[in-house]
């Protein structure tokens, strides 16, 4: 196992409480209320701006793909309005809310394909300003792990849309080569992960109710040691995910040591905490998932400098960010505040050998 994973231990108590609240909040309504706004901000702008651009300008955007964006925005509006009456299954494959985010990808890595800039779905340089401002205006409806409560279609290679903690909680997975995604604000005091109720399916069988499950490894009690009874003891396997009802159980990765790669296995499912919001009682104060930054702590931030602060192996973490370790330069990990920094798997000078080696860690960026 990686540093990296070590930092986001499912076992942790801090880090299953922070993996369950993002859940939380990618299931929200505030969340994609948010994107469906956001979304139709961008979809005026890039109608103005089909219209509107000087055709002096080298930099025209599209026609075509504006129906697309408006097709995308009606899929918003529809499962928007499902949702805050406490339906969830617009999360479900080829319905509102799916199609939506899966839509809005492809106008994404499509969205301006001048060979100078863009190759085959991807970008490959800053966009020109007009360019990258409505390109800012489509980034505004994106989220980290938006994919967290839809569906994953029953196909060979897929697996859970969580597959680790990090995939929520590391910084570094906010940042792509040509912009930055927000990560949130996490309240001061999160609650206890719910115990986990007595619910459990198997990869491939039908999900009973929407909410955040668990993978775990099931014990079966036996009666006098020979046949199977009923499911006695369950371990965490993994990381927490969000399932929607009546979609199939995903299968999750497991790391082969052997073969040195992630392996597509089943696992058993238990539900922690099912979904109800928004059936009977309305859309309650959601605010806690869009908490802003304070701006003295910002400061305080910015006055102190992040290579000034050093730990050792085994020190307790004093801020979340990226390390590096001093003695070997190009190894960096994503650390939370509070946790135990690890050594470094790495070749000793001369002999080459993979060693284990204590070192001092350097604060490159705070989270």
């Amino acid at each position: 196992m990686s540093e990296k994973m070590k930092l986001f231990d499912m076992q942790d108590d801090d880090v299953r409480r922070q993996v369950f609240w993002m859940l939380k909040r990618l299931s929200s309504y505030a969340l994609w209320k948010r994107k469906r706004d956001a979304w139709e901000v961008f979809a005026h702008a890039y109608e103005a701006a089909v219209k509107n651009w000087p055709k002096s300008q080298p930099e025209q955007m599209d026609p075509d793909t504006l129906p697309r964006i408006y097709e995308v925005l009606s899929l918003y509006n529809e499962g928007v309005s499902e949702l805050a009456k406490g339906h969830r299954f617009v999360w479900r494959v080829e319905e509102p809310l799916s199609l939506a985010i899966d839509k809005a990808g492809t106008i994404s890595r499509y969205f301006y394909t001048d060979p100078d800039y863009w190759e085959r779905g991807m970008q490959l340089a800053p966009y020109p300003p007009p360019v990258e401002a409505l390109h800012k205006l489509m980034q505004a409806s994106e989220f980290k792990g938006e994919y967290a409560p839809t569906e994953v279609p029953d196909a060979p290679h897929m697996t859970a849309r969580c597959p680790t903690p990090g995939s929520l909680l590391n910084p570094g997975a906010y940042k792509f080569a040509f912009y930055e995604l927000p990560y949130p604000v996490l309240p001061a005091d999160l609650p206890d992960v719910p115990v986990g109720t007595d619910l459990i399916v198997r990869s491939g069988q039908r999900v009973p109710k929407d909410g955040i499950w668990e993978p775990v490894r099931a014990e079966r009690e036996k009666a006098f040691g020979i046949v199977p009874l009923g499911v006695k003891k369950t371990a965490n396997n993994g990381c927490f995910n969000y399932l929607v009802a009546n979609g199939k159980a995903p299968h999750i990765d497991e790391w082969n040591v052997t073969q040195a790669r992630a392996d597509r296995v089943g696992t058993y499912w238990r539900l922690l905490w099912e979904d109800v919001r928004y059936k009977d009682d309305g859309i309650p104060d959601e605010s806690e998932y869009f908490l802003e930054r304070e701006k003295g702590s910002e400061a305080a931030v910015q006055e102190q400098l992040a290579g000034e602060i050093e730990v050792r192996t085994d020190d307790v973490c004093p801020v979340s960010g990226t390390w590096e370790a001093k003695e070997f330069d190009a190894h960096r990990i994503e650390a939370l505040k509070g946790k135990v920094m690890p050594d470094v798997l790495a070749s000793a000078p001369g002999s080459g050998e993979r060693r284990v080696h204590w070192v001092t860690w350097r604060l490159v960026r705070r989270a």
